[in-house]
């Protein structure tokens, strides 16, 4: 992929909207390990707000980020929603009271937190809601697209995703229900994902991929402590996010960025590499990461 392939961060199709294809995830905006209040709530609402001002229209959250911490500081900052918002949010899992995460699986389980997603951020429907499987899960994915389909057409969601899911179970889920989009792990160093990425490319389903720079639960971060990364950052005179995103953008034209954080800096910095351009020399030294394909 040449310099002539990088694509810029225009408007894209997503869901029946058109929304930038940077977006913000609201992941990190509660308190540690994503549970309880956030350890600033005014620099959170302002995070937000300032995500919106500069043209931000994809917001990915779920009631069980706090609980309900994320989608109530959405609700603060951003009420009432600004035309064109797409909200993204997700069920399937849970959290306890210390805060582990639990699955959220059974189809009744699946209607509970969409019922407390729309509570949470005081919507009649939600544009968008992924079903998010579990590794572990043994519910079986037709009752669980059966139960979504439901919910869809009682109106209290706009359109189904998929999270979390493998080959044959988006093949499953797209041959028997339309699917909006999908959110998978994919980045620099983690492309494990690829044959799902190929058939949404195929298929022209915008993918969405959680963890863009590296896991946000590791201190030795595989994409940002990557030589390669820094290098082409340094010579690029841009920070190892920018290129991880950028490099993403540049990938292929579905791909929708989410990448959350509760700094102003950060979300500025974040949105400034929508206009990095990575050349071909950057392009050559970053595909050699992940080992699936340039």
């Amino acid at each position: 992929m040449g310099e002539d392939q990088v694509m810029p961060n225009d408007a894209a199709p997503f869901a029946g909207r058109t929304v930038r294809r940077m977006g913000f995830g609201a992941m990190q905006l509660p308190g540690p390990g994503v549970f309880g209040p956030p350890r600033d709530r005014a620099a959170a609402l302002a995070v937000l707000r300032r995500a919106v001002e500069a043209g931000v229209n994809h917001i990915d959250t779920a009631q069980f980020y706090g609980p309900d911490v994320a989608n109530e500081l959405i609700f603060e900052a951003l009420h009432p929603y600004p035309e064109g918002l797409v909200l993204v949010s997700k069920v399937g899992a849970a959290r306890d009271g210390t805060g582990q995460w639990t699955a959220a699986q059974r189809p009744e389980e699946l209607r509970t937190g969409v019922e407390a997603n729309l509570a949470s951020l005081h919507l009649d429907r939600i544009p968008v809601v992924n079903l998010r499987r579990h590794p572990d899960g043994d519910v079986p994915l037709g009752e669980q697209l059966d139960a979504m389909v439901a919910l869809r057409d009682e109106g209290l969601i706009g359109a189904i995703g998929l999270s979390n899911v493998d080959l044959d179970e988006y093949e499953t889920a797209t041959a028997t229900v339309e699917i909006a989009c999908v959110q998978n792990a994919f980045n620099l160093a983690d492309r494990s994902g690829q044959p799902v990425f190929d058939a949404c490319l195929d298929d022209g389903l915008p993918y969405v991929p959680f963890f863009p720079l590296g896991s946000a639960f590791s201190s030795d971060n595989p994409v940002l402590g990557n030589p390669a990364v820094r290098q082409v950052a340094e010579r690029l005179h841009v920070s190892p996010p920018q290129v991880a995103l950028a490099w993403l953008l540049a990938f292929a034209p579905n791909v929708f960025l989410i990448p959350g954080t509760s700094s102003i800096g950060h979300l500025q910095e974040n949105l400034a590499a929508a206009d990095v351009q990575l050349d071909e020399a950057a392009m050559a030294a970053l595909a050699k990461l992940g080992g699936i394909r340039p």
